[in-house]
């Protein structure tokens, strides 16, 4: 049985002789994007959970990054937090954002991140319908996680109304925008399958 080659993602492109500092580089600035995409927060009515920008950078992330530096850039992400730095939303740190109610997005995602970028992997980042549906894919695995944690602070009953449903157009707009740019981004470097 033959595994497929990896395509490259477009970090391969734009560092194509990338060594060990350019890939650490890339990893602490993927989770400085997504500290600072925490903070652009918006409070819903009726549940507990925020509307931020970090899912988008969390996404973007594994669709540019490929998946083991997507997945270790949001590990570092988490750490950062953990350790009491305010890069979770509304600037908030240390290790009780992790165990609250929205504590189970926040731990997905590393692994939203290395699905994104598996997917991205295997160049559906080159067209607006794959690129969408990796996205789509991503978020997938933060509502799951999410939910799941959630679940221990929601009744039962009123889960999806807190913890789904009011994110549902944001996640579609969201993967719409990716859909649109990376494929984009990648006819703008003439890049190989850039299409």
């Amino acid at each position: 049985m033959s595994v497929a080659p990896r395509s490259l993602t477009l970090a391969d492109i734009a560092l194509p002789r990338a060594g060990a500092l350019q890939n650490v580089a890339l990893i602490i600035a993927a989770s400085l994007v997504t500290a600072a995409a925490a903070q652009l927060e918006i409070h819903l009515p009726g549940t507990p959970v925020t509307i931020t920008g970090q899912t988008f950078a969390v996404l973007l992330a594994g669709a540019t990054l490929g998946a083991r530096r997507a997945f270790l850039a949001q590990a570092l992400y988490l750490c950062e937090g953990a350790c009491g730095m305010p890069f979770f939303a509304g600037g908030a740190g240390g290790v009780l954002p992790l165990v609250g109610p929205s504590g189970g997005y926040l731990l997905a995602f590393p692994f939203a991140a290395l699905v994104t970028g598996l997917l991205a992997g295997r160049a559906w980042d080159r067209r607006p319908v794959t690129m969408f549906a990796a996205i789509l894919a991503g978020n997938a695995v933060i509502l799951a996680l999410g939910l799941a944690q959630l679940s221990r602070f929601v009744p039962a009953g009123g889960l999806l109304a807190a913890g789904l449903l009011p994110f549902v157009a944001g996640d579609v707009l969201k993967a719409a925008l990716a859909a649109g740019l990376t494929p984009a981004l990648w006819k703008w470097l003439g890049a190989p399958g850039g299409k």
